[in-house]
């Protein structure tokens, strides 16, 4: 247990309030652990709302698909669906919860790299918007799914190619889908990229909208983006120049990051809508093609800053020697980002919010594991105890939506906090729910 560098302020600093969004710097913690328990994930459904139409405001009303694999339930797909906002989808699951809470198919765009038969037909039956296309085997199921339903009348599928132009993002491996590698898409190198696009664009039975990239998650840096560009626009060119069809839409993903500890830069909406227009249209004008539509998929950038979890303090155990471990009742069952990524965050005491935080511990959970950290290099106030409430901010991407039941821990609750008051959107799973699907 290693100390890392002081958050911004100095080694005993409060928390940077600015990790934190309007309702849940003022919100009653204590009250709301009471009613719903712990742990507990609480969003600012106003602040989802605003980061929502920032991106409406900077890419346009027809431009921007809320990735699902964020964080998806059927408030959030509502909520999706009043900003006026397209919806990403990545499985069949996914997509039966946004047909289920309403959301008009026409606005979804189907992804995956491994989709089944069963998951493509339900997707044309739906009548989803787009369809991104992973793979040649893929494509072989759905021609054949898409075959008879034309026939008989139903539109062409509109799809897209998913392709990996070999670009470093400048993130966790884990988390880098751009580069040649990656399990996602035809790599753009040899000629499999536009093999696909001639495929699509010649079949009968697709109806061809152009390219799909999405190069990582959680960048920082835009100069990737600019890179990915430049080669997919080369590849448009060369499928306009081979087909005769030019690529009218082009979809570049998401991957924004967010900021989860102080010392995080802010990258802004605006600076990223920039970017990316001015490298698409800077590429299409030195090819001579015409500029395609920019879409993009954003997820984490929406929502992971819009929520904080809330734990109850358990152990505090310290170390001689070694360092303190303050273990709550949560763990990698409801934040598997720090195993998974090494991911880190900030830890405070909602009670004790604007205190110094003097002591470095680590926050750990509950589970059978060395490796349930939540914070590895946590800055709390002296003095943390057994029943204190403790939260986690910006975890409102890629928590909940990755939770699991290892240890046979229920689920966590999730409350939307808005005008009038907190609103319960998903209840706690129960010891019941582990044994409801139990046969045996």
């Amino acid at each position: 247990m290693t100390a890392r560098p002081a958050a911004s302020g100095g080694p005993t600093a409060p928390l940077d309030l600015s990790l934190l969004p309007p309702a849940l710097r003022a919100m009653d913690a204590a009250a709301l652990a009471e009613q719903f328990g712990t742990p507990l994930f609480v969003y600012d459904e106003a602040e989802i709302r605003r980061r929502a139409q920032e991106y409406v405001t900077h890419f346009g009303t027809d431009a921007v698909a809320y990735a699902g694999k964020a964080f998806l339930c059927g408030a959030m797909v509502r909520l999706v669906a009043d900003e006026g906002l397209h919806l990403d989808v990545a499985t069949g699951g996914e997509l039966y919860v946004a047909l289920q809470a309403g959301f008009p198919a026409s606005r979804i765009v189907m992804h995956g790299n491994n989709k089944s038969a069963d998951e493509l037909a339900a997707a044309l039956d739906a009548g989803v918007g787009r369809i991104v296309v992973d793979s040649h085997d893929e494509l072989d199921r759905l021609e054949a799914a898409a075959t008879p339903r034309v026939a008989g009348g139903a539109p062409l599928p509109t799809v897209l190619v998913r392709v990996t132009p070999g670009v470093e993002a400048h993130t966790h491996e884990f988390i880098e889908t751009g580069t040649e590698a990656s399990k996602f898409g035809f790599t753009v190198s040899a000629g499999v990229a536009l093999a696909a696009a001639i495929r699509v664009a010649a079949s009968p039975v697709l109806d061809f909208a152009g390219l799909h990239c999405h190069i990582g998650s959680q960048i920082e840096r835009l100069d990737a983006y600019g890179r990915a560009i430049e080669i997919v626009m080369e590849l448009g060119a060369e499928i306009e120049r081979a087909t005769g069809q030019g690529i009218r839409e082009l979809n570049l993903g998401g991957g924004l990051a967010a900021r989860y500890v102080a010392g995080d830069p802010v990258v802004t909406v605006a600076e990223y809508a920039a970017a990316l227009r001015a490298a698409v249209t800077s590429a299409a004008a030195a090819r001579g093609i015409a500029e395609p539509r920019l879409m993009v998929e954003p997820g984490r950038s929406i929502v992971a800053a819009t929520a904080v979890t809330l734990y109850r303090v358990g152990t505090v155990k310290e170390i001689p020697g070694i360092g303190t471990y303050v273990a709550v009742d949560g763990g990698m069952s409801d934040n598997p980002r720090p195993v998974l990524y090494g991911a880190g965050y900030e830890a405070y005491l909602p009670s004790r919010i604007g205190e110094p935080r003097p002591l470095r511990c680590s926050v750990v959970g509950k589970h059978c594991e060395q490796g349930d950290v939540i914070v590895t290099e946590a800055q709390l106030p002296e003095g943390v105890a057994p029943g204190d409430l403790l939260a986690t901010p910006t975890t409102g991407a890629y928590g909940y939506s990755m939770a699991s039941n290892y240890n046979k821990v229920p689920r966590p609750a999730v409350v939307f906090l808005g005008d009038s008051g907190a609103r319960l959107v998903i209840r706690r799973e129960t010891l019941e729910d582990l044994v409801r699907l139990d046969e045996g």
